[in-house]
Formats: C-alpha cells, sequence, structure tokens
C-alpha cells in the first residue's frame, strides 16, 4: 500500500524531545533498521536543518540519510531513492522545492517510489507538495500555490501555530482562489493510505485537524484523531 503521512508541524524540527510523530513514521516501514532519507530542497538545504535530522534521527533505530539537490550523492537520483524505506521532507519554500524537484525529475522520481510503497513523510512545505493546491508563505505573505497533485484537495499547514494561516485559508476557500482541503495544526499529522485519509495522528493532546470547506460558507470539520502519547 502507498502511504503519505503529511505533518502540519511539529516532528524532529519542532518538537525534538517529542518523538511521537517521527516514532510513527520509522515503525511504519516494519523494518527493524528503516532507511530514512531526508530531502531539505525546501530550505535551500539548510546545513542547520540538516544537522538536527542527523543529531535527531542518529538517536533512534534507523539507518539515517539525505539527498542535496546542490551537492548530489550521485548521478543516480532514482537508484538513490528507491533503495530508501523512508523519505522525509522538510519545510521552507514550497514554491522553490517545487521548481527544482520539477527541474531535476525529482518529483517523477518520488511518485514512482510512493507507487513502489516506501514511505513518504513531510512537514509544512514537505507536505503541501503532495497536494493539489497548499498555503504558502513563499511570496512573502500567505498565498495559494499548485503543488503536486499525488493527494487530492488543498493542505495548510500550522493551522494553530501561525496566526496568518487560519484567516488566510478560510479567505481563500470563501473566495474560491483555493480548492477545499485540510488544515492541520502544529503537532498533527494526516495519514494518507493509497490516496485515502486513513487517520490522524497527534504528538500533543490538544493538536487537531480538520477538513475545510465551502457550503453556505466556510465550514471547519474537526476530523478524529489518536494521540500517540496514549499508546
Amino acid at each position: 500500500m502507498k502511504q503519505i503521512i503529511a505533518l502540519g508541524g511539529g516532528g524532529f524540527s519542532m518538537e525534538p524531545e517529542n518523538t511521537l510523530l517521527d516514532s510513527y513514521i520509522l515503525k511504519l516501514s516494519n523494518k527493524e533498521r528503516p532507511k530514512i532519507c531526508f530531502i531539505p530542497t525546501a530550505s535551500g538545504d539548510s546545513e542547520d536543518y540538516i544537522s538536527r535530522f542527523y543529531q535527531f534521527f542518529e538517536k533512534m533505530n534507523c539507518e539515517p540519510s539525505h539527498l542535496s539537490l546542490f551537492v548530489p550523492p550521485t548521478r543516480d537520483l532514482e537508484g538513490y531513492i528507491l533503495e530508501k524505506d523512508i523519505i522525509y521532507v522538510g519545510g521552507g519554500s514550497t514554491k522553490n522545492l517545487v521548481a527544482l524537484w520539477k527541474e531535476w525529475g525529482l518529483d517523477s522520481i518520488l511518485k514512482k517510489a510512493w507507487s513502489q510503497e516506501i514511505i513518504i513523510a513531510g512537514i509544512s512545505a514537505g507536505a503541501i507538495c503532495w497536494f493539489e493546491e497548499g498555503v504558502t508563505g513563499s511570496f512573502g505573505g500567505m498565498d495559494p500555490i499548485g503543488a503536486l497533485g499525488f493527494l487530492k484537495g488543498s493542505y495548510c499547514p500550522h493551522y494553530d501555530g501561525e496566526v496568518d494561516r487560519r484567516p488566510a485559508y478560510r479567505k481563500l476557500i470563501e473566495e474560491k482562489e483555493i480548492i477545499p482541503g485540510y488544515a492541520v495544526d502544529d503537532g498533527a499529522a494526516l495519514h494518507f493510505i493509497d490516496d485515502k485519509l486513513y487517520q490522524v495522528v497527534t504528538s500533543r493532546p490538544n493538536a487537531k485537524a480538520y477538513r475545510v470547506f465551502l457550503e453556505d460558507g466556510v465550514i471547519e470539520e474537526e476530523l478524529e484523531k489518536k494521540y500517540l502519547g496514549e499508546e
């Protein structure tokens, strides 16, 4: 089965002392030591971001690596990606991520990885990119952006974590500038199996996720969730 885990926020980069979401992702591989590859394109391959990835995952039961498009580890990007168990995409600029991936053909490689049941995970821009559209701060405000369309609908991360996100997403939907979709708090993630939402998982008891759509006004339908700290 094909799987995508789209984090609204949280994980190693935002709450490194809280391992719940990242442990959940690692367990999905059903491997004793899964090979997890970080793709930090959206941050311009931030050295600090890459360092924090390794600091966190080297303490976990896995084999971490990363893929830079600025200093590629190999000419065979497809072979490099397809030998992994988990792909984890970082946050930053969705616009730059999509543009660079398309230039390098990485969007097609990642679609092939997904179809071969390599687990895909990502946070913020690394979550928006899998949907048809998203709300991005790439342009300096909160604007709609087209993405890769592996999953239907739109996506808005940091719904409770950034004050501009909620009003911007609601306004864009109300004015039909973006298609309906999902809004996800920091500390929450959507887990898709194939192209259907399987469940919402959270690393914080109060984190939430919503289906947001237009019907006599903007409706936020709170989705049932599973708090991972209760396991």
